[in-house]
């Protein structure tokens, strides 16, 4: 407790706090703009953040992740749109509500459910933490490399599409980061004679390119859509949801917050796959599953609470062990380098004022938002308005002049628009992105580690399978790699209707 007031009075500092609502404020505007999403935001801000301080920086980029899950869920509910990837599941029965005048109940629900899975998140977050991370300190560099191994194993198993697709870009992004000088022997390797090269592929360039630039393109070239808007209510007396809504919403928050949070300390899981399995235990669970996907509370309520609190578990394995969940994190892992910050179990010790301002902001930015949502609504949906032949330039123009800002070198921009190009083939052919970065992020703590044992051990690789820790990683990672070998079948499920509503509103 005595750490979360210290917390508390970080973030209830003026500048603190407002780059606390910045954060949130662009993180509802991104969930709502359909294909923009998280990462690209967070990859076109990096650049901008250099010249901040840390606590700051991350608490900003920090309240964009969590915000757009609120964004996400007014188009999902208003228009059949998912803004992002987690409030795909909300379309099927969100907008069902909508279309038989609930649409104000369904926004209410959506709001107060990820309202309260948030702060339990973020309590959970905060009392989980400090045992981890006590825990996490009697790791070695052998026990390091293989937890980096074996989550990038999880991240690979459980993307969405082909694994062998997914196992491509960890090799790709592996193979980025490794370009630039040996950090041992100082020679440089993979630079083709590049000077500029000798110091490592900058994370800027190669996120903002990825993210900022392939997106532009996929703007541009990707066909206009008519959207019908449904009118959202006109007073806050409109979102509340009446009495059998509320009692048949609590269970499934319950449940959501619950099984949301566990999912997202996994790496690979995050907030998607958090929503997909609530709403499949929702439905199994439910006295009438033939009202999924006809406007059912709970395939509402359970979704958007495990969205919420998913994305809070997320930060267990990113602040105590410096192992990012997912690509998200994976960012703001390269935020914390950028700013010569280790998260991990000594960040209590050596910091305590940042670990614990990063969760004291998720405490108010859950107030934040849902003071937000709610009454700006109308105003938000809004923004749909702006033409495309506007957004992409401007989205252009400031991915750009980030990357240049960074370094003031020609070279970075030439890079960005590169990968720009590459990210977007790769995404027309349905390559994970994420994936790239989250390699190109481990990859450099994953050498690093195992260089160390390998000194330790004088060359000998036993020393990777000389612990209870590090065989169970080991065996983990076996699996996960051989299984993206093994076709995948299953039966229709939830997941499969989400995926067609995306297609339908033409998402991707």
């Amino acid at each position: 407790m005595e750490g979360l007031l210290g917390g508390f009075a970080t973030v209830f500092q003026p500048a603190t706090l407002m780059y606390c609502f910045i954060g949130v404020f662009l993180g509802t505007i991104v969930g709502i703009l359909p294909g923009l999403g998280p990462l690209t935001t967070i990859a076109l801000l990096l650049p901008i953040t250099y010249k901040m301080d840390v606590t700051s920086a991350i608490i900003m980029l920090s309240g964009i992740y969590y915000g757009v899950a609120y964004g996400g869920t007014i188009t999902s509910v208003l228009m059949r749109i998912p803004g992002e990837a987690s409030s795909v599941v909300t379309c099927l029965d969100g907008y069902e509500m909508a279309r038989k005048g609930r649409a104000g109940a369904a926004l209410g629900i959506a709001a107060i459910g990820s309202f309260v899975a948030g702060t339990i998140g973020v309590v959970a977050v905060s009392y989980l933490s400090p045992p981890l991370s006590r825990w996490v300190l009697a790791f070695g560099p052998a026990e390091y490399a293989m937890v980096m191994l074996a989550g990038l194993s999880l991240v690979t198993y459980f993307s969405s599409g082909s694994r062998l697709k997914a196992l491509l870009m960890a090799g790709f992004g592996l193979l980025l980061g490794a370009v630039g000088s040996d950090p041992l022997a100082a020679a440089p390797r993979l630079t083709f004679g590049i000077f500029h090269l000798t110091g490592g592929i900058d994370l800027a360039p190669l996120a903002i390119g990825l993210f900022g630039i392939s997106e532009v393109l996929s703007m541009v070239l990707r066909k206009k859509e008519k959207m019908q808007v449904l009118a959202p209510p006109s007073s806050l007396l409109g979102f509340m949801p009446n009495r059998e809504e509320a009692r048949r919403s609590v269970g499934p928050v319950a449940r959501g917050t619950v099984l949301g949070f566990i999912v997202g300390l996994i790496p690979g899981g995050g907030a998607v796959l958090a929503t997909f399995l609530s709403y499949a235990v929702e439905k199994k669970l439910s006295k009438h599953p033939e009202q999924f996907g006809k406007g059912a509370v709970e395939g509402l309520a359970g979704p958007e609470s495990a969205n919420n609190s998913g994305t809070a578990g997320a930060f267990v394995p990113l602040l105590c062990m410096g192992v990012p969940a997912n690509a998200i994190t994976a960012l703001l892992l390269g935020a914390f380098m950028i700013h010569g910050v280790a998260p991990g179990p000594t960040i209590m010790e050596r910091q305590p004022e940042l670990f614990w301002g990063v969760i004291a902001s998720m405490y108010v930015g859950n107030v934040m938002l849902l003071i937000l949502n709610l009454p700006l609504v109308g105003l938000f949906v809004k923004i749909l308005d702006v033409p495309r032949a506007w957004l992409a330039p401007i989205i252009l123009t400031v991915c750009l002049i980030g990357v240049y800002s960074t370094n003031s070198a020609a070279m970075d921009v030439l890079l960005a628009v590169m990968f720009g190009v590459i990210g977007y083939i790769l995404r027309r052919y349905g390559y994970d992105l994420g994936i790239v970065i989250l390699a190109y992020v481990l990859g450099v703590i994953f050498e690093r580690s195992v260089r160390q044992a390998l000194a330790i051990s004088d060359g000998d690789l036993g020393i990777f399978v000389s612990s209870p820790l590090t065989i169970t990683f080991a065996v983990i990672t076996a699996v996960l790699v051989g299984l993206a070998f093994v076709p995948r079948k299953r039966a229709p499920g939830p997941a499969d209707a989400a995926i067609a509503v995306a297609e339908v509103s033409q998402v991707k």
